[in-house]
């Protein structure tokens, strides 16, 4: 990334105009986030998929379930990985390669929040303990960048795998079999949603579009669960929060983020 352009400062000036006067840049309320449509079922290969437009920004995710080895000292679960990739088509800034530092960044908030909120019942997906478990690998793919990737990925995440079906191993011989025809629903305990908010000034803002991104001070991404309790929480930018702030932001995830759950559990109820 360069200097920063005239064009980017003047973007910059007018969202703090607008922030001041109470309003946004795109219309929305503070704490309104941009609208949501999930897609599942679009990659017919994947044991599970979905399509998230969260506005302008767009995420594909696909589920593949096989056998591995369990982690060390973790033989009595399953596995769950969640990889992200930015397309070189989604940004001008994106470039072809190993991810970069915000890219596994990413990753790793995805795949905390759900992780943290017990969303799927690792326990259940056991052959034979401490031998042979299966795995769940989530695979994000951005396929057009507008901001707030934290959330499109999660929410395209949550939706594959509330789409998922499990195919049925066996063990043989010391082998995991699979047994042709027979699935069963992913273990689901929790729907856990994701809601990151930006701090520019003294403004707090849910679901920052692009240009609001590169104005932020400081972000955040609160994971709840289905109780709206805390799971897990990411802080980022070079700035920070203040206790009120922050005990504001805890609030908005628990409000913001039982509406968009809402949208989640439609899948739920489709996929049975």
């Amino acid at each position: 990334m360069g200097n920063v352009s005239l064009i980017d400062q003047l973007k910059g000036q007018k969202i703090h105009d607008l922030l001041e006067q109470g309003k946004r840049v795109d219309g929305r309320s503070f704490d309104e986030p941009r609208q949501l449509t999930i897609e599942t079922g679009v990659i017919p290969k994947a044991e599970g998929s979905a399509r998230v437009h969260l506005g302008d920004t767009e995420v594909v995710t696909g589920i593949k379930v096989q056998p591995d080895k369990p982690f060390p000292d973790l033989g009595d679960k399953g596995i769950f990985i969640c990889t992200a990739e930015i397309l070189p088509l989604a940004h001008p800034d994106a470039e072809p390669g190993p991810p970069g530092e915000d890219v596994i960044e990413l990753a790793r908030v995805v795949d905390r929040g759900i992780r943290e909120s017990g969303m799927v019942d690792l326990a259940q997906l056991v052959l034979e303990k401490d031998k042979t478990v299966l795995g769940i690998f989530a695979d994000s793919s951005i396929i057009d960048h507008a901001g707030n990737l934290f959330d499109a990925c999660s929410y395209a995440t949550t939706a594959a795998l509330l789409s998922t079906k499990i195919p049925k191993w066996e063990m043989q011989d010391d082998v995991p079999v699979k047994v042709e025809g027979q699935e069963s629903d992913a273990p689901i305990t929790t729907i856990p949603v994701s809601i990151t908010m930006g701090r520019i000034g003294e403004h707090i803002i849910v679901d920052p579009n692009a240009d609001e991104w590169s104005c932020l001070d400081a972000r955040i991404t609160i994971t709840t669960n289905s109780d709206g309790n805390i799971c897990a929480l990411q802080k980022g930018g070079k700035d920070g929060f203040t206790l009120e702030q922050l005990v504001k932001c805890g609030e908005t995830s628990v409000t913001v983020g039982a509406k968009i759950r809402e949208t989640l559990k439609e899948i739920k109820g489709a996929s049975q």
